[in-house]
Formats: structure tokens, sequence, C-alpha cells
């Protein structure tokens, strides 16, 4: 059965995750927080498991226009919900409206469910309540300028959770995010990698998921599992095919520092839930006091900025700092994540690149050095 398909996302990544889609093989359509595409249950399950820098995976189930409560109700009703809906699924629907008529969230929600109970109970000849007592199918009604398309959610919690952080500190990044700021520099596995802010050491982890080519979806649960739409055995076939993927024999040199040791000691346990932990070097060092001889390397920075710290002379100072200890390594490329629109003052050099991307809600801008290579010296055997 074939699906249409869309891979939701975080404003400013669309693109991102359209190549990721491409790369896999799919053709697109990035739009605003998402990319369409089509595919089978086959393919709910590999952009589940190998999508990076995605939210979530959902099934467009149906679109058509709607200003008024009865078009909503009849279109919705159209739908033969029991081809993906067993009777006794748990169906809460969710909603957003922007821009439209039916501007009324709870009664939108309200009349899709209704709709939908209808349909079912005429399906499986049920009178009064379903029960709702099975697996969970997440739906979603939203419309947008008199546009209403429902999703079903095949990805429950969000890609974002990928299972192996078992601590976090304050203002965690999203392991999507890291995963996207990774992507978006010009690192290969064969370069040195350092993060000088790893905090709970989340941007490392991704470049190494990324470096050994796991799936990022592999150590965690799916909604999808628990359907009677998706073939258990298919599941199981593409998780052993991903697990046979992985490059467990590259050499790696991905570096991830913090100025506190108790956050590197969260670092090290969530690297070690995700398997990497032998392929990053951890060490408690503030950026002032950084060191390395390694050259043609990247540096992916999520340092503190004003949101997180109250004190504006401090994150200046800081960022002075960075300016000073990264500037000289000239043969690196260095990326840094601030909403501070003051960066490139405090750090002495105006960025080659900016892009805009949001942490959350929060709009931030992603700082580009690009890095000149140095060529290694020929040695004479």
């Amino acid at each position: 059965m074939e699906f249409n398909l869309i891979a939701t996302c975080a404003a400013g990544i669309e693109a991102l995750v359209g190549k990721e889609l491409r790369d896999l093989g799919y053709e697109t359509q990035v739009e605003n927080g998402r990319v369409r595409f089509t595919g089978t249950e086959k393919d709910i399950i590999q952009t589940n498991l190998w999508l990076r820098t995605a939210d979530r995976i959902k099934i467009v189930v149906t679109e058509f226009p709607a200003t008024t409560f009865e078009e909503l109700f009849e279109n919705t009703k159209a739908i033969k919900w029991e081809t993906m809906l067993p009777m006794d699924a748990a169906f809460p629907v969710e909603g957003r409206s922007h821009n439209s008529k039916l501007h009324s969230v709870p009664d939108v929600q309200r009349i899709v469910k209704k709709a939908i109970v209808d349909e079912l109970s005429e399906a499986y000849h049920r009178r009064g309540r379903l029960a709702e007592t099975g697996a969970t199918y997440p739906l979603e009604i939203v419309m947008n300028k008199d546009q209403a398309m429902i999703t079903l959610d095949t990805t429950g919690p969000s890609l974002f959770k990928r299972g192996y952080r078992v601590e976090k500190g304050p203002a965690p990044l999203k392991e999507n995010m890291a995963a996207a700021l990774v992507m978006l520099t010009n690192w290969y596995p064969d370069m040195p990698f350092l993060d000088p802010f790893c905090g709970s050491g989340t941007i490392a982890i991704e470049a190494a998921l990324i470096a050994r080519n796991i799936a990022p979806g592999f150590n965690r649960d799916f909604a999808f599992e628990a359907w009677d739409l998706i073939d258990d055995q298919l599941t199981q076939q593409l998780r052993d095919e991903a697990d046979s993927k992985a490059d467990y024999d590259s050499e790696l040199t991905i570096m991830a520092s913090d100025i506190d040791g108790s956050m590197i000691e969260i670092a090290k346990k969530n690297a070690l839930e995700a398997g990497v932990f032998a392929d990053i070097n951890f060490k408690q060092v503030a950026v002032a006091d950084f060191k390395t001889d390694l050259i043609n390397g990247v540096v992916v920075g999520n340092p503190p900025y004003g949101e997180r710290m109250a004190d504006k002379d401090k994150v200046t100072q800081l960022y002075r700092q960075i300016g000073e200890v990264f500037k000289p390594m000239t043969s690196w490329s260095k990326y840094f994540l601030t909403s501070d629109l003051d960066f490139e003052a405090a750090y002495g050099q105006k960025a080659t690149k900016k892009r805009k991307l949001y942490n959350g809600a929060l709009r931030v801008d992603y700082y580009q050095y690009w890095g000149k290579k140095i060529r290694p010296q020929q040695t004479n055997a």
C-alpha cells in the first residue's frame, strides 16, 4: 500500500531533511516545517530508523477544503478509517488552526473525532462507545487557510528522543538539532572534530553516530510497532539490516570538552548508552585553556548565550576567549550556535556565513567560519 507521507521538522532545516530523504532514494517536496514524500510500510519503518534531523513521520490520511463544520465532518467521515484503525484502536485527536474560518481548535478536534467514531461504528457494526483500549494511533487535524489536513503519526515521541540520553544538563540541545549542526558543516569522519561546550555530550555523540553510520532510531521504539498496519517481521528485518550497515572499524578523532566536570560525567554516561563511548575523547577543560596540534578539523559549539546566562559581560568575555583560541586555528572550520547578535563583534571576526535556525522556539544564528586546509607535509620513506 502506498502512503502520502510527511517528515516534520524544525523551521530552518527543511532543506536538510529533504536532502536526507533524497539520499535515501525518495522524491521530495519541501514545505515550511515539513517535507512530503510517498512510500510503503517499509518506507515508514526506514525513515523512522534513519532520519537524523526530522521530528516525526506522518501519514497524510486526507486533505480537503473546509469552511464549515459540516464540510469538515462529511469529508472526515468519507474516509474508510477501518482500513487503518482496528476496532479497539485508541485514536486521540490533536488539532491546530491558522488563518481559517474554523478557528476553534477544540471544536475542530471534536468534529473530527465524532466523524471518525461514526464511520468506525458503522464499519464495525458497533453501538455505543468504541472501547479504545488497544494500540494508540495519534491523529492530528490541521486547518491552514481553510484547508484541512488529517495525519496519522507513525513515530510517537519525537525522533529527537534517540533513547541514549540518560541524563541531561541545563538547556539541553535536542538530538536532531545537534545532528543538523554537524551535518551543516564540512566535516567528514576522517577529520578531527571538537565540541568545546559539550554539556551532556549530544553534539559529539551525534557526530559519532554519523561517523559510524549507526541508525539514529535503532535503540528506540515507535508508535507503528504496536499497529496491525505494519508487519512485525519486516520491522525486525529492517532493524537487522540497519545494524549490519554500521561501521565500527574506522578510526575517529572526536573530542568533547566542558569547563564543568559534572557535565563531562553526564556526557560519558550518555555516550556509553549510545554505544560510542570509545569514540569520543572527553576532557574537563575551559575554552581559554584548549590547545591542539591537530589540523584540518571542525569545531561545532553551542556556547552559553543571553537566555541561559544572565550576566551579559560574562557572555561577551567568553565569546572573546573563543575568538582568541580558535581564530589562530586557520585550517579548522568553526561553527557556533547562539542567539546573541553581538557574537561576531566579541569573537573578533565576521562569519563566512550565517544561517538562521530555531533552537526550540528561540531564533538563533549558526555562525560559520570556514577554514583553509593545510596539506600535511610529505615525509620520505
